[in-house]
């Protein structure tokens, strides 16, 4: 029997051996054997070491950046170029890959901590973390938008949620204040950076949205490295070297940094550069978006702007493995960048740094003759407005309200005496009119608008025009009937008061109750009260008004102008004279002499008092060729604190300055060209036979051809009987009235004022006047004249043109009639010198119809205005000139201007001049004079710019 069994297991086993599932079964026993085994090796006995080769072996790819080409002046000066400097840059990727958790909450305290060690060591070493972001914390510590339109703003906005246009926004996300948008950014559940912002400093918080907001912007590509700071010191670069083992995915990069020659005398022609935006981008075509991604930096404005395609360069690609801790362990591949090319301007280096500060000085020596001892000033008062004067009390609140003086620092447990002095002044005035303020407008019985103090005017105009029009929209502009008897009796009448006004506002629906929190309200009253309560709310914390109220303490004299002037020595805006400073805290040393010697010294500068006048602009251009030789805008700005990492609130400070920096004053600023059209004029009469070389036309002060009768401005004198070289010497009005009085006569001497406009429209188009000069900057459109041909003659009308615009009429007047597409661009090359492109300004009108003998008479004129004239004595050089008075208004000073031409028989230099609010055209004249002589000698600068305010020749009358 056991024989049996086991022939049974046998012939089992013999079957077995022979199945192929017996086979199959063994391999896969052998094979997972194997496997596990395999599987155990490698996760348990080699298991750190491959998972420290798989951190070591991130493949990253990423562009190489090309070096932006140089800006070189027309002498191969250089004006902009590149600097290596070190960089604080963060990876993303990296950061994340090191973060094992997947909370939200727990990923952002991870990344939170590194970027407070990383501003840590930042700040403690003297250098800034970037702030670029779009909100700043104002001089009272509010949150405020940087952008100075609602259409940026909004764009703002929309990248902030992550909207690609500004329609996907919603009405509430339209409508948030940039408090609002920090607390989104710290709190919001999903997109939120996880900061307290009920704890936190709101300056510590800016300062982290800064660097996450940076990071924000590159979390599509997040290869990319993110800088948190640029520029820093080699101690911040060494100590976040020394702490890389705690700082993930932070690193030190060598950048290419912007960098300005002398940036003040040229940020107006170069412009800066910085990020591209969202909608920069946008706008691009399909092919140029190949070359650029949203973390390029591009020219922003001026010139960097202008030829961005030319200055940018070719981007290279580098394909690296970097560590865990975004070191770089070996290079797989690399193509190099091509440098861009450089761009050589028409500009004379030397010959635009005086020009700039010839009329610094220049300005400063006016501002010194019409600075008086004066609190209070009512300009009403003054029928002329060369009579004008300017209050000291305007210098002194002007320093507050330009941002000299920082008025937030004055409630800081570090503020000074008199910061603290002020401040106590400040609150107790602050409290006073809130309630005042809150009394009359709860009042239906308050005063009318026209029987308030101008203080009380000026505090209910803010509240109405500023705040509830402008910048809140409470009260809708677009809504309201211009033509409503209510409105009329408010904004003309000045017969009513504020509370009736609001309250007919709202039985109107012009006001936006959306705004105030909800979109409905039981009744009218409980309207008002919302918007009684929303201004009360808004007033605590708005430096706008902040900044009225330190005005009417300054009048009144309850801040005194010693105080104010301490506070520059406290807070380091002038170098601590400890004299000097006690002095004006004990009344020994007198504000207003202060202020007089620092203006005339120029440590306090006109562009920074913002007084009037406090700007000018200047274009020097070869009459010959059209190359644009000089083209000043004052003041100026720095704009290496702009480029690159932008200086956020020191952009915020020039775009919302009261002196209006970024306003290019030689090619956007227009006015009326004054006199200086009148050789414009000329031509026209002359050439239309109205007038001839022998026409004497009598000048006995009034134009009485048409009511109201136009002045002469010798009046009540008269010039007697001129012909046009004589009209054109002495500037008569009354010629040049009967000169555009007889170009809108027909046949029959009938007058049509339509018909003269269309004859001096014509010659304004031969002259270019109706296109912007060709400068390759951004240039506001000319505006020939279209009303009132008598007064049109003498550059009046609607005429408005800019420096630059006026200063291609004038050269064509000195060439005899050739008018060029005016350039800023000489060449341009490679980086090696070669020659890529020679620019020359394009011809875009030949004036063959004007005649010789036209042109012999206007220059005779010119040239005669300007040997007759005691401004000019003893000039070595023969010029033509003209002088030009523009009508501002009587409570402003007029601007005034000059053009002209040297030597007189063989012009190389054309020149136009204008100072707004300037008083007298001989200031633009005596800075015309003193261009020509640095031009044909350049040593005399030495002696013509002192570095202090100039004297001042005698202010003659007429244009």
């Amino acid at each position: 029997m056991f024989r049996n069994i086991l022939d049974r297991l046998k012939e089992a086993g013999a079957y077995l051996m022979q199945s192929r599932l017996v086979t199959l079964i063994i391999i896969f026993c052998v094979s997972s054997s194997i496997l596990i085994g395999r599987l155990f090796y490698l996760q348990i006995v080699k298991g750190s070491d491959y998972l420290e080769n798989y951190e070591y072996s991130i493949r990253r790819t990423t562009s190489v950046a090309a070096t932006r080409g140089n800006i070189y002046d027309r002498n191969g000066n250089l004006l902009a170029y590149n600097q290596l400097a070190y960089s604080v840059t963060i990876n993303l990727s990296t950061v994340e890959n090191s973060i094992t958790t997947d909370k939200r909450s727990e990923k952002n305290a991870a990344l939170n901590k590194i970027l407070d060690q990383v501003l840590s060591i930042v700040e403690s070493n003297g250098d800034s973390v970037v702030s670029s972001f779009g909100i700043i914390l104002d001089s009272s510590g509010t949150y405020q938008f940087t952008q100075s339109s609602d259409t940026q703003k909004l764009r703002f906005i929309a990248d902030v949620y992550g909207k690609r246009t500004i329609d996907e926004l919603t009405e509430k996300q339209q409508n948030q204040s940039a408090a609002d948008i920090i607390h989104y950014l710290c709190t919001d559940e999903k997109y939120g950076y996880g900061l307290d912002d009920s704890t936190l400093e709101p300056a510590y918080i800016l300062k982290i949205i800064n660097m996450r907001y940076a990071m924000a912007l590159n979390a599509y590509q997040q290869y990319i490295d993110t800088v948190l700071a640029s520029d820093v010191s080699d101690e911040t670069a060494a100590a976040i070297m020394e702490n890389k083992d705690v700082l993930t995915g932070v690193d030190i990069s060598e950048d290419s940094i912007r960098k300005y020659t002398d940036g003040m005398y040229f940020a107006s022609i170069i412009g800066y550069t910085g990020q591209i935006s969202q909608d920069e981008y946008d706008a691009l075509d399909k092919d140029e978006k190949k070359k650029y991604s949203l973390s390029d930096i591009v020219g922003k404005a001026g010139i960097e702007q202008s030829m961005d395609n030319v200055l940018q360069g070719t981007k290279g690609e580098k394909t690296v493995y970097v560590d865990n801790l975004g070191r770089v362990t070996d290079t797989v591949s690399r193509k190099d960048p091509e440098a861009g090319n450089d761009v050589y301007l028409t500009i004379d280096k030397n010959l635009q740094e005086s020009t700039y500060k010839l009329l610094e000085e220049k300005i400063a020596g006016i501002v010194l003759s019409k600075l008086q001892n004066v609190l209070e000033y009512d300009t009403s008062s003054v029928d002329d407005s060369k009579n004008l004067i300017i209050p000291v009390s305007d210098a002194y609140y002007n320093l507050i309200g330009n941002s000299v003086i920082d008025s937030g620092h004055f409630s800081s447990s570090d503020a000074k005496t008199a910061e603290q002095q002020v401040y106590s002044i400040f609150q107790e005035k602050k409290t006073a009119t809130i309630s005042e303020l809150e009394s009359e407008l709860q009042n239906s019985q308050a005063s009318a608008y026209t029987d308030l103090s101008n203080e009380m005017k000026a505090y209910m105009d803010y509240i109405c025009d500023t705040l509830l029009t402008k910048d809140t929209g409470i009260l809708m502009s677009d809504q309201i009937d211009k033509n409503d008897a209510t409105y009329i009796a408010w904004a003309k009448d000045e017969t009513i008061n504020l509370y009736t006004y609001l309250n007919y506002a709202i039985s109107k629906n012009w006001i936006d109750t959306s705004k105030l929190g909800s979109s409905s309200y039981s009744s009218s009253e409980e309207i008002y009260q919302e918007i009684l309560k929303y201004l009360k709310e808004y007033l605590a914390d708005d430096s706008n008004f902040d900044k009225l109220l330190y005005k009417y303490l300054i009048k009144s004299g309850s801040v005194t102008g010693e105080q104010v002037c301490a506070i520059v020595y406290e807070q380091g805006i002038l170098p601590m004279d400890d004299s000097t400073y006690n002095g004006l805290l004990n009344g020994k040393t007198n504000a207003f002499s202060w202020i007089k010697s620092k203006l005339e010294s120029l440590e306090l500068t006109p562009g920074e008092l913002a007084l009037e006048p406090c700007s000018a602009g200047a274009v020097v251009t070869n009459p010959n060729t059209g190359e644009v030789l000089a083209c000043v805008s004052y003041p100026g700005y720095d704009n290496n604190r702009l480029s690159n990492i932008m200086d956020r609130s020191y952009y915020v400070k020039l775009s919302m300055g009261m002196s209006r920096t970024f306003y290019n004053r030689a090619t956007q600023e227009k006015t009326a060209p004054g006199s200086t059209y009148k050789m414009l004029s000329s031509v026209a009469g002359l050439t239309e036979g109205v007038i001839n070389g022998n026409s004497y036309i009598s000048c006995s002060g009034v134009f009485d051809k048409i009511t109201p009768s136009p002045k002469c401005w010798i009046y009540p004198s008269a010039h007697g009987s001129l012909n046009v070289v004589g009209a054109l010497q002495h500037s008569c009005n009354d010629f040049f009235y009967e000169v555009g009085y007889r170009l809108g006569q027909d046949s029959n001497g009938n007058y049509d004022s339509d018909t003269g406009l269309e004859k001096l429209a014509k010659y304004a188009k031969m002259f270019g006047f109706d296109q912007t000069s060709g400068i390759e900057i951004p240039e506001s459109q000319p505006q020939i004249s279209d009303s009132d041909s008598v007064r049109s003659a003498i550059g009046q009308g609607t005429n408005n043109y800019t420096v630059s615009q006026i200063n291609r009429y004038v050269t064509a007047v000195a060439n005899r009639g050739t008018v060029y597409s005016l350039s800023l661009i000489d060449k341009t090359t490679d980086s090696n010198g070669k020659l890529i492109k020679d620019y020359t300004p394009e011809v875009v009108n030949q004036m063959d119809e004007i005649s010789s003998s036209t042109w012999d008479l206007v220059h005779n004129g010119m040239e005669s205005m300007v040997k007759s004239s005691s401004t000019f004595a003893g000039m070595d050089i023969s010029m033509g000139g003209k002088t030009g008075t523009a009508q501002y208004s009587k409570i402003h000073a007029d601007n005034v201007l000059f053009v002209g031409y040297a030597p007189a028989d063989s012009p190389e230099i054309s020149i136009a001049v204008r100072i707004a609010n300037g008083y007298a055209s001989t200031y633009a004249a005596e800075i015309g004079r003193d261009i020509t002589k640095v031009y044909f000698n350049p040593e005399s600068a030495d002696e013509l710019l002192q570095g202090y305010a100039s004297s001042l020749g005698t202010a003659g009358a007429g244009d």
